[in-house]
Formats: C-alpha cells, structure tokens, sequence
C-alpha cells in the first residue's frame, strides 16, 4: 500500500461532522510528514468517497481543497455536513475533532 493510499484509508474513518488534521492523519501514520499528508490529499482520485474535505489544519484553517475543486467547495462540503466556518475557519473545531485509535 502507497502513502497515498495509506492516508486516503485512514480519512475514510472520518464520520461526517467530524474533521481531522493534516497532523493527526501523520500521527496515525506514524510520521510527521504532515506536508506529505496534504500533498496525498491535494491527489485524492476520488474526493467525496474518500473525504478529504473533512481535513484541516491544526490552527482550524479549512486549508486547501483539490487544486480542481477549490476552497469554496471545502467549505461548502463542510458546511453541509454540519461544521460551522467563519472566514476560512473551523469554528470550535476542537469539539469537531476526531482522532484515530492507534492501530496496533
């Protein structure tokens, strides 16, 4: 299994009205490789199935969206599935957060 496909697995996870992190995805990988995180988002073949909309940064910025798609569509994606945003921000997205059980 690529990176990519270890990242595009795990976000799976993600329930709708909930997000994660770019860093929390590499924690769960094991790695702190949160850039490369972002990166097998931003190539994501099958955004919506494979939610990497639902993936923000650690200081609550939505952060980018698929170079095709765009940001207003991560922030609409969200928005419809119950996250509140401001500007470009998760509001409360502390209580929004999930985290990965670690894989044994």
């Amino acid at each position: 299994m690529t990176f990519e496909e270890k990242c595009y697995d795990l976000i799976s996870q993600i329930p709708v009205g909930s997000i994660s992190t770019y860093k929390e995805v590499a924690k769960a990988l094991n790695t702190k490789a949160y850039r490369v995180v972002g990166s097998a988002m931003a190539k994501n073949p099958n955004p919506i199935i494979v939610p990497c909309h639902r993936v923000i940064k650690s200081n609550g910025d939505v952060g980018l969206y698929s170079y095709k798609e765009g940001i207003k569509t991560k922030i609409a994606l969200l928005q419809n599935e119950g996250i509140d945003i401001e500007g470009k921000k998760v509001i409360g997205f502390k209580n929004k957060l999930f985290r990965f059980s670690p894989r044994i």
